[in-house]
């Protein structure tokens, strides 16, 4: 069970449940490959040690955005 960040806080910086699965799990995916190589990290404290709860998080926290300029290119 999701407690934090809320579901509720998520979505109201990201427009739908499925972009919020996407750029978390990319986000998860960068930092457990900069883990190996002492990759950086977008704020100073967490409150989870798992990196989709780090993910959410940033994206809570407004560090975390979808790039729309990205979004219409095939």
């Amino acid at each position: 069970m999701l407690l934090h960040p809320s579901l509720d806080k998520l979505l109201n910086r990201i427009d739908s449940k499925y972009s919020l699965v996407m750029l978390s799990a990319k986000r998860a995916h960068q930092l457990a490959e900069d883990e190996s190589s002492d990759g950086e990290e977008m704020l100073e404290e967490y409150q989870s040690i798992r990196n989709v709860g780090k993910a959410l998080e940033e994206i809570e926290a407004g560090d975390l955005v979808i790039d729309s300029s990205q979004l219409n290119k095939e």
